[in-house]
């Protein structure tokens, strides 16, 4: 027997995670320029802060092609970003 195929999540749950990433993204970038304009862009905390960010938009980005994957033809927009 091979392995199972998983199946994708469903709109919901991908509309549920959306609102999750999209918010932890807005919020992360605030940390971020509080940061940033405490110690200044050289600063390591920053510079992590910053890397920390353009994953996590990354990961919006993956995860928007994810479900326009998982639901081709469906009008996805921009649920993730």
């Amino acid at each position: 027997m091979g392995p199972e195929t998983p199946l994708p999540l469903t709109l919901e749950e991908h509309r549920e995670l959306a609102r999750e990433l999209r918010a932890s993204n807005v919020r992360l970038r605030e940390l971020c320029q509080l940061v940033v304009s405490v110690y200044g862009p050289n600063n390591q905390a920053a510079f992590t802060f910053h890397k920390a960010a353009e994953a996590v938009d990354r990961l919006c980005n993956d995860m928007q092609a994810q479900a326009a994957q998982d639901y081709p033809g469906y009008p996805i927009g921009s649920l993730y970003v």
